[in-house]
């Protein structure tokens, strides 16, 4: 009997060393002091669970590297010297400055000379990737944070083979936790084929840990280094069919035009992380001509580095709209900074709208999304209940001449975990198209009242309080 109590009060031991030395850890970093406290109150008061979730989840990778500064760089200026000069392309002036922080956030340049097409049909969207995909000549890069192996996935992962024994260059990148459900044999037939295929951070045991929390949810197609597709679809039956809702609304984007390098750059740095092959040839970023106008930005953001590109961005253009705020997520659990730069623009008389669905994939993240819909009320910020199925469309409309669409959600998983990227196209007749897709969607919705919303059982408004309490964590 006296081992097993020395062996007890070491194990304790040990725990209590181990706990305090987390403690120590997460002050020490100077994280946000409410995801700090949150921390520390789950370390302490859940044992053994509490540990367990930290080391899945609570890792803070920001300071650490996953391509050194100077590689980051090089990719990122490989398609500037050509396409752009130091002056940008011609935007509305008031955008210069938000330009000008997001040149300066992600070494992200104004491209211009694009042609923008939105599609709201998933039916439509594949159809179109898959004539682009078949029009290929040199190379098709595709990345989507969920690749399943059903009926669309299949279609797909034929097609980018046949491409490949055609002898155009395939390389298809995906994310190991987002994929998890399609088999191994799936991506390795493909490979036979001749496609390189990647996974995105990939998880086995015992390498766990934060790489479950770090994900790269972007979802970029790239054909010949002129026809590019950025958005919220990724590549999966339900996004056709609806799944287990009536619909699964979502938007993506058709680019032609200098854009599309910025979509390059971005898929050409995962690819250097996850496949450890530098590509930068010239024949990768062609010199393009002009189709059209809308003069854009691609950002991207992730848990590295020293900034948060994306929701940085968000701010200052919520911070200096001058008429309206439209926005579709399918999550809304904003940073502090974010919410209050709603409140802001809503109280000074700006028009702001948030649209979110009455029925979500993610209970936990839905009840959260909710327990926002007081505050948002409360600042005459109107919110709509989107009716007609899911939506999962991540849209952002600023004034008449502002359009920003993408992977990112308005939540915090995408602001502070995920690799993310957008589109921030500066365009009144593209801003236009987006709002008559706001609009029609706004048909298919129901506008919340403040005094509706009071209404609502004392157990639901406690059960969203309590995931909104995690959600610092997540």
């Amino acid at each position: 009997m006296y081992w097993i109590n020395a062996v007890y009060w070491i194990i304790l031991a040990v725990y209590v060393v181990t706990i305090i030395s987390l403690v120590i850890l997460v002050v020490s970093e100077n994280r946000n002091p409410i995801k700090t406290m949150s921390w520390v109150l789950v370390l302490i008061f859940l044992p053994f669970i509490g540990l367990l979730f930290y080391y899945i989840f609570g890792e803070d990778n920001r300071k650490k590297r996953f391509i050194s500064k100077r590689m980051y760089k090089r990719l990122k200026n490989r398609a500037i010297p050509k396409t752009v000069s130091e002056e940008y392309a011609p935007l509305p002036e008031r955008y210069n400055e938000l330009a000008t922080l997001l040149k300066n956030l992600d070494q992200s340049p104004v491209l211009e000379g694009n042609e923008v097409r939105f599609l709201t049909n998933a039916r439509e969207k594949f159809e179109q990737l898959f004539e682009d995909i078949r029009s290929a000549r040199h190379h098709v890069h595709v990345q989507y944070y969920i690749f399943e192996n059903d009926e669309i996935g299949t279609k797909l992962g034929n097609l980018l083979a046949e491409k490949a024994r055609q002898g155009v260059e395939v390389r298809l990148m995906y994310d190991d936790v987002g994929s998890w459900r399609s088999k191994s044999s799936f991506f390795q037939g493909m490979k036979q084929a001749g496609v390189e295929v990647e996974p995105f951070l990939p998880v086995a045991f015992p390498v766990l840990t934060s790489r479950v929390n770090y994900r790269n949810h972007r979802k970029i197609v790239v054909i010949d280094g002129e026809v590019g597709y950025i958005g919220g679809m990724n590549v999966a039956d339900r996004y056709l069919t609806g799944g287990k809702f009536a619909k699964w609304h979502d938007l993506h984007v058709r680019m032609r035009g200098k854009g599309v390098q910025g979509l390059q750059s971005s898929f050409l740095l995962d690819w250097y992380y996850a496949h450890k092959t530098y590509i930068s040839s010239r024949i990768y970023f062609p010199p393009l001509p002009s189709f059209g106008h809308n003069p854009m930005q691609i950002v991207t953001s992730g848990p590295i580095g020293l900034y948060r590109n994306i929701v940085q961005g968000l701010f200052f253009a919520f911070m200096n709209a001058k008429k309206s705020i439209y926005i579709q997520t399918p999550y809304f659990i904003p940073s502090e900074s974010i919410l209050s730069a709603l409140q802001t623009a809503s109280l000074s008389g700006i028009d702001v709208r948030v649209m979110i669905p009455q029925e979500a994939d993610t209970r936990f993240a839905h009840w959260a999304t909710l327990s926002f819909v007081k505050e948002l009320l409360l600042c005459r910020i109107k919110v709509y209940f989107y009716q007609a199925g899911f939506i999962h469309s991540k849209l952002i409309i600023i004034d008449d001449s502002l359009t920003i669409v993408g992977s990112s959600n308005m939540d915090v998983r995408s602001f502070e975990h995920n690799f993310e990227v957008n589109a921030f196209i500066y365009d009144k007749e593209t801003c236009g198209k987006a709002t008559e897709i706001f609009m029609d969607d706004l048909r298919d919705s129901r506008q919340i009242l403040q005094e509706e919303w009071k209404k609502r059982r004392r157990r639901q408004r406690f059960e969203e309080s309590a995931c909104r309490l995690l959600a610092p964590l997540l």
